[in-house]
């Protein structure tokens, strides 16, 4: 397994210049997963025992922490994370914080999932972050109020033991996917500020709610869909594409570099279960002197291999893996797209697959792929499987 560095201790006070010039960071193998903590699929910090300095709801926030110099309030500097007042010990003959002593955020996941890796970011929080962290996961169905998670009944499994962490810098723990959460409580001791909280891990929906809606969209975050592969990922993430709502901006879908080739760029990504697709929806939203030409959609029904795709040909139908699935095969031939549209295809039968793919021609960007159809009988069994074997006894 891959080691994840680690950072302790303050950083250097800030004197000027590109605050983000001596912020410590990694690449964390996990981090290709989704993050299920995404405000945009519904995450929210449900509650926090404070948030004198900075309030809790900037864990979430998309994009990096920012950071001004200049910008006071009337509780003091201004920080774009969440940050908690110093505490203090019981009487002048000890006035340290006890050792048990610390502050803690309930946060709900957007999509309750299996969790890969947790990246507790303290970004421009130089020497005012926490001592140490710690992260606990539940699984608690329906929509449970701060009262009812803090419930003494209530069972939480150690994510993060307590880890000493390291001022303005990404702080990345490998988790081990065990099971599904739906809350997380995050810890800080004793004190301080935290700028991001990242949960990278798995989506895994409730099979009962999707059986009860019959058609939904089957390529979805939110409904256990994914990306695997993207040929470019020059300008934005190609999982824009599959996140919830329209896109609101140029930058909320997926966007590649201009080729200069002959070639296309695609996605390819993993339906939530084996599925029949009916109806496909392509966005291009905020996409106006930059949206794909053209695109293809495909169907892949079976595991594929090892990609071994490079998009310098990209013709829908060729197969470069080496998988023992079947074909792809062309669900949606090469159509004109309009700038800033959303296009409705409906399918003249239903397509069973486990696998789709996207090609544009020759490159650009969309900013949403909706597939519409329903679970197999196969694939609902085998969701069904995987549920409850990740909603598995705590330990």
């Amino acid at each position: 397994m891959t080691a994840i560095p680690s950072f302790t201790g303050d950083a250097n006070p800030y004197r000027g210049g590109d605050p983000y010039a001596d912020y410590r960071t990694a690449d964390f193998p996990f981090a290709r997963h989704v993050d299920l903590a995404d405000r945009r699929l519904g995450a929210s910090v449900v509650a926090a025992n404070d948030e004198f300095f900075a309030q809790r709801e900037n864990l979430l926030l998309p994009g990096r922490a920012e950071f001004d110099p200049e910008r006071f309030g009337h509780k003091g500097k201004v920080m774009d994370g969440w940050e908690t007042r110093r505490r203090r010990g019981v009487s002048a003959a000890h006035p340290w914080p006890a050792a048990d002593d610390h502050d803690w955020a309930l946060v709900r996941l957007g999509v309750p999932g299996v969790i890969h890796g947790i990246v507790v970011d303290t970004a421009h929080f130089r020497g005012n972050h926490p001592r140490a962290v710690s992260v606990e996961g539940v699984s608690v169905p329906g929509s449970p109020s701060p009262e009812d998670l803090l419930a003494d009944g209530v069972r939480w499994t150690t994510l993060v033991p307590r880890t000493p962490v390291g001022g303005h810098a990404a702080n990345g723990f490998a988790v081990p996917p065990t099971r599904r959460f739906t809350h997380l409580r995050v810890n800080q001791h004793p004190d301080g500020g935290i700028a991001r909280l990242r949960v990278y891990g798995e989506a895994v929906p409730d099979p009962a709610w999707l059986g009860a809606l019959g058609t939904f969209d089957v390529v979805a975050l939110e409904n256990g869909g994914r990306v695997e592969d993207a040929s470019d990922l020059f300008y934005s993430p190609a999982v824009h594409t599959v996140q919830p709502g329209r896109s609101r901006r140029m930058d909320d879908g997926w966007e590649t570099r201009r080729r200069r080739d002959q070639g296309n760029d695609w996605i390819r990504y993993r339906l939530a279960a084996r599925s029949e697709i009916r109806a496909i929806e392509i966005d291009t939203a905020c996409l106006k002197g930059n949206a794909a030409g053209w695109a293809a959609v495909s169907l892949r029904d079976g595991e594929t291999g090892e990609t071994g795709e490079t998009g310098e040909t990209g013709e829908a139908g060729e197969d470069s893996t080496g998988g023992t699935g079947g074909e792809w095969r062309e669900i949606l031939p090469r159509t004109r797209l309009q700038p800033d549209t959303n296009h409705r295809f409906v399918l003249g039968a239903a397509a069973v697959g486990t696998h789709a793919r996207i090609d544009i021609y020759p490159d650009g960007g969309i900013s949403r792929l909706r597939l519409h159809g329903s679970l197999t009988p196969e694939g609902a069994a085998r969701l069904e499987a995987r549920y409850r074997e990740s909603e598995g006894s705590e330990g």
